[in-house]
């Protein structure tokens, strides 16, 4: 709020309406904050996006470094990782 309370209506109407906007973020902010349930989900989805990105990374290197990995090796690979994750969901 500014230091002066202005006088005019149209200037209160104004500054109302901003402190109006201003707590409803404020509200939004700590809805999200409390929503366990949703900040878990986002978790699992950030890890298990992080899991991909090293599967696929570490096929690249195997595969550079070993010529034609068979694939069955890299699925069981890739398999492993989603059980996992899907038992880490569990737990959660």
């Amino acid at each position: 709020m500014s230091e002066r309370t202005p006088t005019e209506p149209q200037q209160l109407r104004a500054e109302i309406a901003q402190t109006r906007a201003d707590l409803g973020d404020t509200v939004e902010a700590l809805a999200a904050k409390t929503d366990v349930k949703a900040r878990a989900k986002a978790g699992v989805e950030d890890a298990a996006a992080q899991a991909r990105k090293k599967i696929t990374t570490a096929a690249g290197r195997i595969e550079g470094a070993a010529g034609a990995m068979p694939l069955a090796v890299v699925g069981a690979a890739v398999l492993a990782v989603l059980v996992a994750l899907l038992v880490r969901r569990r737990r959660a």
